[in-house]
């Protein structure tokens, strides 16, 4: 679960680590009276959960009162990147001397976590990392053993940060650890001309397995969401909308992964991420059929499952009683192998849909099904 900016700053600020005044509205009126608190003066900031706010003309200095109710007029409402803005978060400028990058990360990989920092923080930081990678320190961080001052000074010496980072690092990894957070990020840190060092930007991603322990936080958002992910939330599939042209669907989320890659190394886009878990029921293969025929790029469809607790021949049954109550008008390719493979092929061969093509491999069924969208 992504937490907007100004709740992240929240949970900074309640762990000791510095940040700037500000307050939250979705009223450009409101706006004008909480930039008379602040001094006059504001930053006024979209809060969306997506990065490039300021390029996307999202964050702006007002300099007075009457400029911060215009300012937040125009930036409620927008769209940036498929995010509404409903609600706007002024504070107060700070005179600012350097900037830095740091965060932590999980790296699941490696099973542990990743401390990213750099003294060239700011909006290119992704520019940096691309074309300077020696000036983004990658420390890693052993879970059992945390983040301690001694390894907070090693991120610090490797990414040429200030001795006061040090502190806000140690901090930072407390936000992690007590809040259940897989990703916690400020950028920038900035050091003002007065040598503080406040966090004036935050983003916080929280394990949604300990959604029950963070509940302050509410329900999780959906405003930002993609529609076809909305349905698929509803009907409890794990979907992911992609860019692409062949509909995925798949038993295990390794599976799918493969799939994907393998449908992309055959020169087809993956059009979503569908996992139907272990289970492959009548139901749940409609729902996933008809979510994906719902979507207008999709131009074939590829089935790839390996049976195992679910035999393939429940999974075909399954595809067979979807295909009686989902109109087909898309071909759709199905791969089966595993637990009763062979019987499960018999299955989809006895129905003999015209649009159904079956393929022995994974490799095979993946060039079938981009062929498919190619010539649809």
């Amino acid at each position: 679960m992504d937490l907007y900016e100004h709740q992240a700053r929240e949970l900074f600020e309640e762990h000791g680590i510095l940040v700037p005044r500000a307050e939250v509205t979705d009223s450009p009126k409101e706006a004008r009276e909480i930039a008379r608190r602040l001094g006059g003066r504001a930053v006024v900031k979209a809060q969306v959960k997506t990065g490039g706010r300021g390029k996307a003309g999202g964050v702006k200095l007002a300099a007075d009162p009457a400029a911060a109710e215009l300012t937040a007029r125009q930036i409620l409402g927008m769209d940036i990147k498929g995010h509404p803005v409903r609600k706007v978060m002024l504070a107060q400028p700070v005179d600012i001397e350097t900037e830095f990058y740091v965060s932590y990360v999980l790296d699941r990989a490696a099973c542990r976590f990743l401390a990213i920092a750099s003294a060239q923080g700011g909006m290119e930081i992704e520019e940096v990392a691309a074309s300077r990678p020696e000036a983004v320190a990658r420390v890693p961080v052993d879970p059992a053993r945390g983040v301690t001052s001694a390894k907070a000074t090693e991120i610090a010496d490797a990414a040429a940060l200030p001795p006061q980072a040090v502190d806000v690092l140690v901090r930072l990894w407390q936000v992690l650890v007590r809040e259940d957070a897989l990703l916690v990020e400020v950028n920038p840190l900035v050091r003002t001309r007065q040598g503080r060092l406040l966090a004036l930007d935050g983003k916080v991603t929280l394990d949604d397995n300990a959604r029950f322990r963070q509940a302050r936080w509410g329900a999780a958002d959906t405003d930002h969401h993609d529609p076809l992910e909305a349905v698929a939330a509803a009907r409890g599939l794990n979907y992911v909308k992609l860019d692409g042209e062949v509909g995925i669907i798949g038993n295990g989320a390794g599976l799918v992964m493969s799939t994907l890659d393998v449908v992309a190394g055959r020169g087809a886009r993956p059009a979503n991420f569908l996992d139907i878990g272990g289970g492959a029921s009548a139901q749940i293969m409609a729902d996933g059929l008809s979510l994906i025929l719902s979507d207008p790029a999709v131009k074939s469809v590829l089935v790839n499952v390996f049976g195992g607790i679910t035999a393939c021949d429940a999974v075909a049954e399954g595809i067979v009683r979807a295909l009686d109550t989902v109109r087909l008008t898309k071909p759709l390719v199905v791969r089966l192998d595993g637990n009763n493979a062979a019987a499960g092929r018999a299955i989809l061969d006895g129905r003999a849909h015209p649009l159904v093509q079956q393929a022995t491999t994974m490799d095979v069924a993946a060039r079938q099904a981009a062929q498919l969208a190619h010539t649809a």
